[in-house]
């Protein structure tokens, strides 16, 4: 009772209520929310934490930049409140449409800001797709990989513009893509705001390191990535530990080959894999290898392999993180 009435008060002011409604679309950050709501920056964030503080919406940072969401419904009863409350505002509401009305603004422009930045790059990107199959023939490979009656909760490694989850977010629960680069996820937000995919985040982490706890994804997905890693086997054995028993990883790259430009000119660190290679790391992990699914191209031709989690990855993070010790341990 005590935290039903904390959370009502919460948004018993037409500023926080505003932000709810606006925050129920998606990620939005925190200087595009002072531009809908035509109020400072000072004040949105007193109110923005306010509604934090209650459960009723989740922050995240990257970098310089801080976004906001409405709270996701599974996490507690500050989030199923939050979204009953955005579920009673008359859609006819005038301030309401004012508020979306200057939202769409806010997409369009980072539609726009996305499509110079493909402008920018299409030339280097088209190249190499003209050297392996058809990518949308890739993506229904992966998207057969999936196991869409058990995955709920689906982890796109290397997001870059969304592709994957743009794909397969209507399909799960939550949808969440990791990306080093902070001008692709800003081009991952623009596209999967326009597919309302508001289910889906985002967030700026590193393959080796992601920001989440163990166990708690169902699939994971790697799309045509794994070719930049120094270290793959490893970038392998953390996407295991976020992985639940039981749950899959979805690997879709390179066999091996010999186009050296794609490293000089592209910044591949590997020229395609070998099926024991991955078999291998997969086994390191903990993860139980599946068939491989080929996919020819000319010059290139695109694998996907899957595996799926045992309980035996949690060995072979331990014999990681061991390994990793004993290494800073000898360059001392």
């Amino acid at each position: 009772m005590k935290s039903l009435l904390s959370g009502l008060r919460a948004v018993a002011e037409s500023t926080r209520l505003r932000l709810l409604a606006v925050c129920a679309h998606g990620e939005v950050a925190v200087n595009e929310l002072t531009q809908i709501l035509d109020q400072s920056q000072p004040r949105v964030s007193r109110h923005l934490k306010l509604l934090c503080d209650e459960g009723l919406l989740e922050r995240h940072q990257e970098g310089t930049w801080v976004f906001y969401r409405i709270t996701d419904p599974r996490i507690g009863q500050g989030a199923t409140l939050a979204r009953q409350i955005v579920d009673m505002i008359p859609a006819d509401d005038p301030q309401l449409l004012a508020d979306r009305a200057a939202l769409d603004a806010v997409k369009r422009s980072r539609a726009a800001m996305a499509e110079a930045y493909f402008r920018a790059n299409a030339e280097s990107w088209d190249r190499i797709r003209e050297l392996h199959v058809d990518s949308g023939e890739v993506e229904r490979g992966v998207m057969a990989a999936l196991p869409a009656e058990t995955t709920h909760d689906l982890l796109d490694i290397g997001t870059g513009s969304g592709r994957i989850l743009e794909l397969l977010g209507s399909t799960v629960s939550r949808g969440m893509g990791i990306d080093l680069s902070r001008e692709m996820l800003a081009i991952a937000r623009a596209k999967l705001a326009d597919a309302g995919l508001s289910n889906c985040q985002l967030r700026h982490g590193d393959m080796y390191d992601l920001p989440m706890e163990d166990n708690s994804f169902d699939a994971a997905t790697v799309h045509l990535v794994l070719h930049y890693a120094d270290r793959p086997h490893e970038a392998i054995i953390e996407i295991a530990r976020v992985l639940r028993p039981g749950g899959r990883i979805i690997i879709a790259d390179f066999a091996p080959h010999d186009l050296e430009e794609l490293r000089t000119e592209h910044a591949h660190r590997r020229l395609g894999f070998e099926d024991q290679e991955v078999r291998d790391w997969f086994e390191m992990a903990g993860l139980v290898p599946e068939p491989v699914c080929r996919l020819p191209g000319d010059p290139l031709t695109v694998n996907i392999w899957s595996a799926t989690k045992t309980d035996d990855s949690r060995v072979a993070q331990t014999t990681l993180h061991t390994t990793a010790v004993i290494e800073k341990l000898v360059a001392l």
